[in-house]
């Protein structure tokens, strides 16, 4: 059991800090442009590859999202995995490390809903790509 611990891997907050505090570094690294919509999305979804991932963000550019996705690989909380085919298969999902925010998301999820109350915006939503639109549920 002790070995298990000792394998727990531990991400570099300084490196998102120019305060070397460990939690502007994690809130440097979650709240990026996009970054948290695209860990909430993974979260919702599983694993997504690269066309999902966009066509639920419509507004955020191809350069952006490959950016915010290899910033959350080099920091250990998504993994990518590609296949070698034709044209490559590229996927993306939490790592144990990104698992571990899960919860997170969840209570910010809750209190977005909260906050949310009767102000017109509907409970859930979603990109629907067959229809190119989102969609809502009240």
């Amino acid at each position: 059991m002790a070995n298990a611990l000792q394998k727990k891997q531990f991400i570099d907050l300084a490196e998102y800090s120019d305060m070397r505090c460990p939690m502007h570094g994690l809130l440097s690294l979650l709240t990026g442009p996009w970054t948290t919509y695209i860990l909430w999305l993974l979260r919702l979804n599983g694993e997504m590859r690269f066309g999902e991932l966009k066509k639920q963000m419509p507004g955020i550019s191809a350069k952006v999202l490959t950016e915010r996705l290899r910033m959350l690989e080099k920091a250990g909380i998504i993994n990518r995995e590609q296949e070698l085919s034709v044209p490559p298969k590229v996927t993306y999902s939490f790592t144990e490390q990104g698992h571990a925010l899960e919860r997170l998301l969840d209570e910010v999820n809750a209190l977005a809903l909260e906050w949310n109350g009767d102000y017109g915006m509907p409970k859930s939503c979603g990109f629907d790509p067959t229809m190119n639109k989102h969609v809502n549920e009240a």
